[in-house]
C-alpha cells in the first residue's frame, strides 16, 4: 500500500483525479467491476488525500460523479444496446446463478436494488445494465443510483483518508516496521475474505 500511495504522491494531481475517475467510471459503464474493483481507487484517492496531495472534498466530488455518470452509461447500454445480449454471453456463465440473483434482486427491491447493488462489486457492475433491460424508469434510476452514489463514494474516500492518516500516527508513534505490519494484517485479512467469497461462489455454483 505504501508502495502505491508514493508512486501516487510522484504524479501529477491531475492524473490521480483522472484515474481515480476512469476506474470508477469503467466499473459501473464498462462491465468491468469483476476485475476493478471501484472501491480501491476511492479508497486509494482519500489516501492520497490525508497525504495533502489531492482535496478531499475534490476527490470525493470526482468519485461521486464517476459513479453516478458510470451508472447512467450502463443504465443506457442495458436500456438501447447491447445488454440482454451482453449479460447473456458465454463468457459470463460462470456468474450466471450471481446474475439472476441480480435480477431477482431488481425484480423485488426495484431502486433499492439499484442503492443497495452499489455496495458489492458484483451487482455494482451489472445493477445498471439491469435496470435499464427492465425498462426500469430513468427518473426514479437515477434518484437512487444519485443516492447510492453520494454515501458510497463519500464513504469509500472518507474510510481512505482516515486509513492514510492512522498509517501515518502509527508510523509517527511506534515506527515504520509497525505501520507496515498493520497495514499488512489488514491486507492479508482482505485477500483471506476474498479467497472465502470465491469458495463459497464456487461451491453454491456447483450445488447447482
Amino acid at each position: 500500500m505504501s508502495g502505491i500511495v508514493e508512486g501516487l504522491l510522484s504524479v501529477a494531481t491531475i492524473w490521480v483525479y483522472l484515474g481515480v475517475a476512469a476506474l470508477v467510471f469503467a466499473e459501473d459503464a464498462l462491465f468491468v467491476g469483476f476485475v476493478i474493483p471501484g472501491e480501491t481507487a476511492a479508497v486509494l484517492g482519500g489516501v492520497d488525500a490525508s497525504r495533502g496531495h489531492v482535496s478531499l472534498p475534490a476527490i470525493a466530488a470526482v468519485v461521486v460523479l464517476a459513479a453516478i455518470v458510470g451508472d447512467t452509461v450502463g443504465y443506457e447500454v442495458g436500456k438501447h444496446l447491447v445488454g440482454p445480449k451482453l449479460l447473456g454471453h458465454g463468457r459470463l456463465d460462470r456468474h450466471r446463478h450471481r446474475i439472476q440473483d441480480a435480477q431477482d434482486f431488481l425484480a423485488r427491491r426495484g431502486g433499492w436494488a439499484v442503492f443497495l447493488g452499489r455496495f458489492t462489486a458484483f451487482f455494482r457492475a451489472v445493477m445498471p445494465a439491469l435496470a435499464g433491460s427492465a425498462r426500469m424508469p430513468y427518473p426514479r434510476f437515477l434518484a437512487f443510483n444519485a443516492f447510492g452514489g453520494v454515501v458510497w463514494g463519500i464513504g469509500f474516500v472518507v474510510l481512505g483518508y482516515l486509513a492514510g492518516n492512522s498509517y501515518k500516527t502509527v508510523e509517527q508513534q511506534v515506527g515504520r516496521g509497525a505501520a507496515f505490519a498493520a497495514v499488512g494484517l489488514v491486507v492479508v485479512a482482505l485477500v483471506v475474505l476474498h479467497v472465502r467469497r470465491r469458495r463459497a461462489d464456487r461451491a453454491r455454483e456447483l450445488a447447482d
